[in-house]
């Protein structure tokens, strides 16, 4: 899909998503408040995703190779504990236990098909701090709204216009880039390039967590955020810097609205990566000087990765909603902590189980198309390894297209069993491998 393709999908889906002003309507009265607020709140979790991908063409492999014919396992048991500290602040604290290791260990497709499986993969069980922060929500007046207590959210009420600052360690996905129908790998779609725009490289560790800060501004019916937040010290490293010597500066714009009676949200978000990358043509360069394997660690100097993507959610129905994301990054730059796309546009939507007498119970489907910049193309093809992809060679690129599908059974409170299914053609643009056909089952469990 050339560049044009993407442009014109990002352009369709703002100019369907800006509503004017004569088409919305009111909104519905909000919920009765509760009477009081949470002190303190403790939420648990447990994930289970068996994912197996059967027989396909597969030629040749590399180091970074999606392998046919295999079947693998992640686990991971979060607890979720906060406490109100003073007013308008919450401290939460989550402690995991993980385990298991994704396909090909968490290899070998840009869009890779579990979002549950890290890029650190190990079969004893082992525990980790994943996030630590402070929220503060300081209120600016306007109607008070109702909030639901969950998982690093404490019940009670908040102000329409308000400041809400997070400071620590957590996910730049728990702040940026949210989306009603495709964000949560243990309850909605299961790829990566699904429950996040592909093309957004954000700050992270291994496990998709940093240390940083966030501030939102709500104002009305829009809301404006902005983060600072540590790279990884070397490309898809397991250590986060400490000093922001290389960094992240996000930014987004959401404009929520109603259609037809029915909730929507725009989102508009711009990355600014900064620190020590290389250009793809200038690793490719020096190995063809050299004749030494394509190293980016050897070409490696200060300087900047943009990006930015667009990001739509709407009810069409009370059990029907849709959404969308299109994206660009700086292809002639390496990708540095998600995954390996320089653009990405993606469709799909979910449905409640209203219509066949299973209301708690859900169905989603999704489409997706990732692509690389020509440079980028060159590097692999060169021998070049990116953070999940790399066949050892390239010689017939093409995008990659994913379809994905679930269903979500809801057993009892707080228990869902889903199936998931993946289409991916030419994993990691390799018009020689695949099509991949990949199957899951997830258990989930949370209190």
């Amino acid at each position: 899909m050339s560049d044009f393709r993407y442009i014109a999908c990002a352009a369709f889906i703002s100019c369907f998503s800006a509503i004017p002003a004569h088409c919305q309507v009111s909104e519905p009265a909000p919920p009765p408040l509760p009477s009081s607020e949470e002190a303190w709140a403790i939420h648990g979790q447990d994930t289970l995703v068996a994912q197996a991908v059967t027989t396909f063409r597969s030629p040749y492999v590399g180091p970074n190779s999606l392998t046919p014919n295999q079947i693998k396992e992640t686990f991971d048991a979060t607890a979720y504990v906060g406490v109100r500290t003073w007013c308008g602040a919450e401290f939460w604290v989550n402690p995991e236990i993980d385990q298991g290791f994704g396909l090909s260990n968490t290899l070998g497709a840009a869009g890779f098909p579990s979002a549950e499986a890290y890029k650190v993969g190990k079969q004893t069980p082992y525990v980790r701090l994943q996030r630590m922060f402070l929220r503060q929500t300081i209120s600016l007046g306007g109607a008070k709204q109702p909030v639901n207590g969950s998982i690093n959210q404490l019940g009670g009420t908040q102000s329409a216009n308000r400041i809400v600052l997070t400071l620590g360690k957590f996910g730049v996905g728990d702040v940026f880039d949210t989306n009603s129908y495709a964000h949560d790998p243990r309850a909605d779609f299961l790829n990566w390039s699904v429950v996040d725009a592909g093309n957004f490289d954000y700050a992270a560790d291994a496990w998709g967590y940093s240390y940083g800060a966030a501030a939102e501004w709500y104002r009305n019916a829009w809301t404006l955020r902005f983060g600072a937040f540590n790279l990884s010290k070397v490309p898809n490293g397991e250590i986060l810097e400490h000093d922001f010597r290389q960094y992240q500066l996000v930014t987004e714009i959401e404009h929520r609205h109603h259609f037809a009676g029915k909730a929507g949200a725009i989102r508009f978000t711009l990355f600014r990566n900064r620190g020590n990358f290389s250009r793809l043509d200038d690793a490719v360069a020096l190995a063809l000087t050299t004749g030494n394997p394509v190293d980016p660690g050897l070409t490696r100097r200060r300087m900047t990765r943009l990006g930015g993507h667009i990001n739509v959610e709407q009810a069409i129905t009370d059990s029907l909603g849709i959404f969308a994301r299109a994206g660009v990054s700086d292809g002639s730059i390496e990708t540095y902590d998600f995954t390996d796309i320089d653009r990405t546009a993606a469709v799909g939507g979910s449905l409640r189980g209203v219509g066949w007498k299973r209301r708690d119970d859900t169905i989603g489907i999704a489409f997706v198309v990732n692509g690389i910049s020509k440079a980028h193309q060159r590097y692999l093809n060169a021998g070049g390894l990116g953070v999940l992809v790399g066949d050892g060679r390239l010689p017939h690129p093409s995008d990659e297209f994913i379809a994905e599908s679930y269903y979500d059974l809801r057993i009892s409170h707080g228990i869902d069993l889903s199936l998931d299914y993946q289409l991916i053609a030419n994993p990691a643009y390799n018009r020689d491998r695949g099509p991949a056909n990949v199957l899951a089952l997830r258990f989930h469990g949370a209190f």
